[in-house]
């Protein structure tokens, strides 16, 4: 092998796939054991990894070579541990290959680091490696993401229409088989419901009825009440792909305030309005600056409330929407110094209002930038009332 400073250098990426997102994502193969990825200055692709899991790798995994820890055995021999014996066949395999540098992103874990170091070859850090790679998904995620928002909506409707199926007794509660409904127990009724269709819920689910809803990110507790805003956020993974649908509705069981009323149809115009900014190369912030536009333009405020401000202040607190896929929040954000964006990205579009004394509204759609504009990949309606 040459040793010019061209041929010397490598692309690293490890850890576990199943945990770290951009390993699974360049190698497309979900493994609880550690690997180590690594391409040659030659393109040629090796993945290092336990092996009794070799033989299934070749068969989907995107790698060129299949190697186990034993075949880059170091001469003081491999450590009992796993992980260590993983990153200590990564530095040996870049020493047999006459590598002096090598670049990786910001997952890859410090063990690895170390042994690299340690090897005496240069570690440097490509913070943006990875990320644009993930961002445009090419069309077998953007297949896995339908598939997981479609999933996503079947059991929205199935929670909201229980909620409204129910009756409420002469306090307001909601009742459900005899007894008060609560947050618990309709995400309970969510959990089952997202196993029956092969999913998982890692991240819980919100549910999240009345002035508590006025915490945007609380998961909801107690008994559920007519006449109430509930918000009702759903971002469940697929089992079998491990892509995120990720879809809000609020609704409003019995009469609707008028208060409420006005937050919805405010929130809805810039729901519009957002999507309608949605194009490719317009930025995330062009996209957030077209909802609180229109979140402003209506009285209301941006930006997190003050202890000082009054429980009637209403405000949205956080941004537009982010990217999914893997994960739940990828990039890009659609907030004040949001990227632009590009064809392939799957992002969501989720404007909302909160105010303490009544509850939180946010409406939630997944849409994929496309090159005329985008793709929505919700069908379900908006309303308050089912």
């Amino acid at each position: 092998m040459t040793n010019d400073s061209t041929s010397a250098h490598a692309t690293v990426l490890a850890g576990i796939p199943q945990t770290n997102l951009s390993l699974l994502h360049r190698i497309r193969f979900a493994v609880g054991d550690p690997a180590a990825y690594i391409q040659l200055p030659t393109g040629q692709c090796i993945l290092i990894l336990r092996d009794i899991e070799i033989a299934r790798a070749k068969k989907s995994a995107r790698a060129d070579k299949f190697y186990c820890p034993a075949d880059f055995t170091p001469a003081e021999g491999l450590s009992g541990d796993r992980e260590i014996a993983t990153a200590q066949a990564l530095a040996e395999c870049l020493v047999q290959n006459n590598i002096t540098c090598v670049t990786s992103n910001r997952t890859l874990p410090l063990i690895y680091a170390h042994m690299i170091e340690q090897a005496g070859i240069r570690l440097a850090c490509d913070l943006d490696m990875g990320v644009m790679e993930r961002r445009a998904k090419d069309e077998t995620e953007l297949a896995h993401l339908r598939n997981a928002q479609a999933i996503t909506e079947e059991v929205m409707r199935y929670a909201c229409e229980l909620i409204f199926n129910t009756d409420a007794n002469k306090k307001g509660q909601l009742i459900h088989e005899g007894t008060p409904l609560t947050s618990e127990h309709m995400t309970s009724l969510i959990d089952i419901a997202f196993l029956k269709h092969g999913a998982t819920t890692p991240h819980g689910s919100i549910v999240a009825g009345g002035p508590i809803g006025a915490d945007c990110h609380h998961p909801g507790i107690g008994i559920l009440h007519t006449q109430e805003p509930i918000i009702i956020d759903l971002f469940p993974r697929i089992r079998a792909t491990g892509y995120h649908g990720d879809c809000t509705r609020t609704i409003c069981h019995g009469d609707i305030p008028d208060q409420l009323a006005q937050m919805h149809k405010t929130v809805f115009e810039a729901k519009t309005e957002a999507q309608s900014a949605t194009k490719p190369h317009a930025t995330g912030e062009d996209v957030h600056k077209a909802t609180i536009k229109v979140i402003q333009n209506y009285g209301y405020a941006v930006g997190i409330a003050k202890n000082t401000d009054p429980d009637t202040h209403t405000t949205m607190p956080h941004g537009t929407g982010h990217g999914i896929g893997l994960e739940v929040h990828e990039p890009p954000l659609l907030d004040f110094k949001g990227p632009p964006l590009v064809v392939g990205d799957v992002i969501t579009i989720e404007p909302g209002l909160y105010c303490k004394t009544i509850g939180g509204l946010r409406i939630e759609d997944m849409i994929a930038i496309t090159e005329s504009g985008y793709e929505n990949f919700n069908t379900l309606p908006t309303g308050l009332h089912w």
